[in-house]
């Protein structure tokens, strides 16, 4: 996996490298700022693109409208942003542009590789990886209906989806068989109204729904 990673801080642009590296991730280029992070796209047609949500001159969005251009400019290209805090504004403007191939993680996460590492891989091979805060933060709007249909458990099920966990991972987390996991997929799925004809992108779309976006 070809990777390009964007962020101003030295020692964390660094040490991500060196992370990368012992994980047999590639870096193709190691950028500073959202200018570089364009034009270092456009140079090595990267695998994945790693960016940090605030960068110079302003360290407001940078990070972010860069990787917002990206995804509209190469609609396939898997994307994950990193953030200090649950930013809710910067993270739903990342995920209404995007059904696939797309993470928003908290800079914290880093500190466990597996768990990191993990998530990029997911996000690369057309995934997700929401940070379990980032999720929180957007659920505090509220839920309406179709969602009011859900169970608690498939509520839960629900969320662990939205934090891009697989079928397996959902079991562990909740301690029950990968086949209950299913059971209450299938029964989101009924009451979200998502058919039959949507199997491709039902999870994602589920998630979308679930999100508010």
């Amino acid at each position: 996996m070809r990777v390009i990673l964007a962020e101003d801080s030295v020692l964390l642009r660094e040490g991500l490298v060196r992370l990368l590296a012992g994980a047999g991730i590639e870096v193709v280029a190691a950028v500073a700022d959202a200018e570089a992070l364009l034009r270092a796209v456009d140079e090595h047609v990267p695998d994945l693109v790693v960016t940090d949500v605030r960068m110079p001159p302003s360290h407001t969005d940078e990070g972010l409208r860069a990787a917002l251009v990206l995804r509209r400019q190469r609609p396939g290209l898997p994307i994950l942003v990193l953030s200090q805090y649950v930013e809710e504004r910067y993270a739903t403007q990342l995920l209404s542009t995007a059904t696939s191939g797309v993470g928003y993680l908290l800079k914290d996460r880093v500190a466990d590789v597996t768990e990191f590492v993990d998530a990029l891989r997911r996000v690369a091979d057309g995934g997700t990886a929401l940070d379990p805060e980032v999720v929180a933060q957007l659920l505090l709007r509220g839920r309406s209906d179709p969602l009011d249909r859900l169970t608690r458990r498939e509520y839960e099920v629900l969320a662990l989806i939205a934090e891009g966990r697989s079928n397996a991972g959902i079991a562990e987390a909740l301690v029950v068989s990968e086949s209950a996991v299913g059971k209450h997929i299938n029964n989101i799925f009924t009451k979200l109204d998502l058919s039959g004809a949507d199997k491709d992108h039902r999870r994602v779309l589920a998630v979308l729904r679930f999100l508010k976006i």
